[in-house]
């Protein structure tokens, strides 16, 4: 009888708080990431399952930004350096990116450190994952502050609206349906 009183009151307060949580204002939620120096913000309800960097195998005659393919989970995934593909500058480390890849995950785990896999949320019917260099915890809009846009013209429509946290930090919205959807994005061939 005991176990029915608390299951009875465990169910209720659960239908209390989904109740609360319907009447609430919606709130944006993203993972927060850094790609070349650059904070980027990933919507929680675009992006998928994080992997840890796995070797990536090189598709010849691609553009520079597509990295190959890697077998998440079974799924062949494509992998793109975002930052090459927005035109980022690169640092040392990354310019010697393809050669690690390709290399066992043992042989270069010290130039890995840090680096994972995004993929697309399955639901966006993209079979890529994003190169990130950094994990960075999850951002929910309570926590930033639009911030003033630096240059709008060159900017890629990708690209949402630009935001800084309490420190100052500055962070770029990432549509990762946008993304999927560019046409640029799906043109991997080096023509």
């Amino acid at each position: 009888m005991a176990n029915k009183d608390a299951l009875r009151e465990l169910q209720q307060r659960l239908a209390q708080r989904l109740q609360t949580v319907r009447e609430q204002a919606p709130t944006r939620n993203w993972l927060a990431v850094e790609m070349a120096g650059h904070g980027f913000l990933l919507p929680l309800d675009q992006a998928g399952e994080i992997f840890p960097l796995s070797a990536v195998h090189a598709v010849p005659h691609s553009q520079p930004w597509f990295l190959g393919v890697a077998n998440l989970r079974g799924q062949l995934h494509g992998v793109i350096d975002l930052a090459g593909f927005v035109g980022l500058p690169r640092d040392a480390s990354r310019s010697t990116l393809r050669a690690q890849l390709a290399a066992p995950a043992r042989d270069t785990r010290e130039a890995r450190e840090g680096a994972r896999l995004v993929a697309f949320n399955g639901k966006l019917q993209v079979n890529a994952a994003l190169l990130i260099d950094r994990l960075l915890g999850l951002r929910n809009a309570s926590a930033l502050q639009p911030a003033p846009a630096a240059e709008e013209a060159g900017k890629p429509h990708f690209i949402g609206q630009q935001m800084a946290d309490a420190q100052g930090r500055i962070w770029y919205e990432l549509d990762l349906t946008a993304l999927a959807a560019d046409e640029a994005f799906a043109r991997i061939d080096a023509h």
